[in-house]
C-alpha cells in the first residue's frame, strides 16, 4: 500500500515545506536575473552553459512549487535531488579542491556539505511524501464482537 507519512501537525509540515523550498525559489529566480554569474560558476569545459543554467532554474522552481503546494511532493523531491547532485558535484565539489584561495576552498566545502544535506532531505521527501493528516480511524465492532479498524 502506497501511503504518505501521517502528519501530526499540518502547520508545522507546511512551515517545513516552505523553509525547505525557499532556497530553491530564490535561487531559481536569480538564475534568470543574474544569468551571467551562474554561467561563470560552471566549469568552462561544459557546453551550452546558459542553457543548463536556465534548465536548472526551471527544475528548481518546479520542484519547489510541487513540494510547497503539496500537489506532487514526491516528484518535487526528485526534481530537487536531480538538480542538486550535479550542481553539488560540478560546482562546489570541484571548487572545494581546485580554488587557489584556501578561504574559498573552505567556503565551497561548506556549500558542498549543504548540498549533500539538502539532497538527503529531498530524497526523504521522495520516499515519505508530505501529505496532510489522515482522518481519525474509528473502530467498528465485527460480527464476533471484536473491534476492527
Amino acid at each position: 500500500m502506497d501511503r504518505d507519512v501521517r502528519i501530526l501537525h499540518p502547520a508545522i509540515a507546511m512551515a517545513g515545506r516552505v523553509m525547505f523550498a525557499l532556497i530553491f525559489f530564490l535561487s531559481g529566480i536569480t538564475h534568470f536575473t543574474d544569468l551571467a554569474s551562474y554561467v561563470a560558476l560552471m566549469p568552462a569545459a561544459m557546453p551550452l552553459r546558459p542553457f543548463w543554467v536556465i534548465v536548472s532554474a526551471l527544475v528548481e522552481l518546479a520542484g519547489a512549487t510541487l513540494i510547497v503546494t503539496n500537489r506532487s511532493p514526491r516528484l518535487g523531491g526528485w526534481l530537487i535531488a536531480v538538480f542538486l547532485v550535479p550542481v553539488t558535484v560540478t560546482v562546489h565539489g570541484v571548487a572545494m579542491v581546485t580554488d587557489p584561495d584556501a578561504r574559498m576552498r573552505a567556503i565551497q566545502t561548506s556549500f558542498f556539505l549543504k548540498g549533500v544535506a539538502m539532497t538527503g532531505a529531498a530524497l526523504l521527501v521522495t520516499q515519505l511524501g508530505v501529505r496532510g493528516a489522515e482522518p481519525a480511524r474509528t473502530s467498528v465492532p465485527s460480527a464476533s464482537g471484536r473491534a476492527v479498524a
